[in-house]
C-alpha cells in the first residue's frame, strides 16, 4: 500500500494502544481492590462495595433491628447499598473516564490486540 511510509506510524499506534490497554487493566484492578461505603438511617445500616460495585460488606446497627418491622430494615439496607453503588459509580467515572475518553472508536476492543 504505502511502501516504507506507513509502517512506522502503524507501529506507533499499536504501541499507544497497548499502553492504553495496560492503563485500563491497571485502572480495572484498582477499582476491583477499592472499597467504598454507603449508609442509610443516619448510619444504622452501612454497605461496603468494591469500586466495581460488588457488595462485600453490610453492617447493621442493632437499633435498626425491630422484629415487628423488618420492612423498614429492608428499606434501609436497599438505601445503603444504593448509596454505596452510587459512590462506586462515581469512583469508576473518576478512574476510568480519562482513559476511556481517548479510545474514540475503539470502544473497549483493546483486549484483543496482538501481544496481549
Amino acid at each position: 500500500m504505502f511502501p516504507g511510509g506507513g509502517q512506522p506510524d502503524m507501529q506507533q499506534l499499536l504501541k499507544q494502544a497497548q499502553k492504553m490497554q495496560q492503563d485500563l487493566l491497571a485502572a480495572q484492578e484498582e477499582l476491583a481492590n477499592a472499597r467504598v461505603k454507603g449508609s442509610a438511617g443516619g448510619g444504622l445500616v452501612t454497605a461496603t462495595v468494591t469500586g466495581t460495585g460488588e457488595l462485600v460488606g453490610l453492617e447493621i446497627d442493632p437499633k435498626a433491628v425491630d422484629p415487628e418491622d423488618t420492612e423498614t430494615l429492608a428499606d434501609l439496607i436497599l438505601a445503603a447499598v444504593r448509596d454505596a453503588t452510587r459512590a462506586a459509580s462515581e469512583l469508576q467515572a473518576k478512574t476510568m473516564g480519562p482513559l476511556t475518553q481517548g479510545l474514540g472508536g475503539l470502544g473497549g476492543g483493546l483486549p484483543g490486540l496482538p501481544g496481549h
